[in-house]
């Protein structure tokens, strides 16, 4: 297959973004025993679990009309992970999709460069948030990666497919190198080197839901 191009200059609507989040909620749901066993490593082993019930509200609330922005629909994703998944997973995503929201502003469709203007600022969010680096072994470590991948393809001028692609490539590498990390954030880096070994869960939930945007929001 011939490799996309900047010519199709494909736009993000707020139903796709609709889209999106319900593909969201459906790997979620597909990988949620993986999930809490990841999270049994250091955590509560409910990561999955949070996550569903967060989405699960998610998609209620969506309805069929999801609203007539992309801001619309990423402010109602925020605000409902914040209120129904709690702790610290709820925090950072709620963070993820309101700093993806505030930087859509009012656009009616999102452009190639304005939804990698939207990625960076739900990185920077989380950043700020969760004080976390690259290296803590967090969500933060398939993010990062993903949104340079993303801006290194738009400034080569690929498609927003490709670009997505990329994205959805570099967090599931980022994912996978968790396995070696020790754990440096939360109640986790009390474990030491028992974390090392096991795919962080935010890490991977952060790279199914970039693995959905790749499949959703191109054209």
């Amino acid at each position: 297959m011939a490799e996309a191009t900047i010519n199709e200059s494909p736009t993000v609507s707020a139903r796709k973004v609709a889209d999106w989040v319900l593909e969201c909620a459906r790997v979620i749901d597909e990988n949620l025993e993986h999930l809490n066993e990841l999270d049994s490593t250091c955590g509560d082993a409910d990561h999955g679990s949070n996550l569903r019930r967060g989405f699960a509200g998610v998609r209620t609330l969506l309805g069929s009309e999801p609203g007539d922005k992309p801001a619309t629909v990423l402010k109602k994703v925020g605000t409902t992970l914040v209120s129904q998944v709690g702790g610290s997973s709820g925090a950072l995503y709620g963070t993820f999709f309101l700093r993806m929201a505030l930087a859509s502003g009012q656009d009616k469709e999102l452009d190639r460069a304005a939804l990698g203007e939207a990625l960076q600022a739900a990185a920077r969010g989380i950043t700020e948030r969760g004080q976390v680096q690259v290296g803590d072994k967090t969500l933060y470590d398939s993010l990062a990666p993903a949104v340079e991948a993303y801006s290194n393809a738009q400034s080569e001028g690929r498609s927003l497919t490709d670009s997505l692609q990329s994205a959805a490539k570099a967090a599931e590498e980022g994912r996978d190198s968790t396995v070696n990390m020790t754990a440096r954030k939360g109640r986790a880096s009390y474990l030491g080197g028992r974390t090392v070994g096991h795919a962080d869960a935010g890490a991977t939930s952060m790279a199914l839901i970039l693995r959905a945007a790749a499949e959703t929001l191109g054209p």
